[in-house]
């Protein structure tokens, strides 16, 4: 997809930057170096994949935990 197509835009206003943040994060946790230049494109599907698995990981255990916080209140 061509610069200036992105259609994944987050539900959350402002939350772009926190994901942003996170996709770093778990980069770093994983060992991948990140672009310098801030531009994914070039980097190999395999390490793309094993970030945006992690982030989904992260994402659904923190759902799970606020979805039992509102079952025991």
């Amino acid at each position: 997809m061509a610069l200036g197509q992105k259609r994944n835009t987050p539900v959350v206003t402002g939350a772009a930057k926190a994901l942003d943040q996170l996709k770093y994060e778990v980069a770093a946790e994983l060992g991948i170096a990140t672009p310098a230049d801030g531009y994914w494109g070039t980097m190999a599907t395999r390490d793309t994949g094993a970030i945006g698995g992690n982030i989904t990981r992260k994402l659904v255990a923190l759902a799970e935990q606020q979805l039992a916080g509102r079952a025991n209140a």
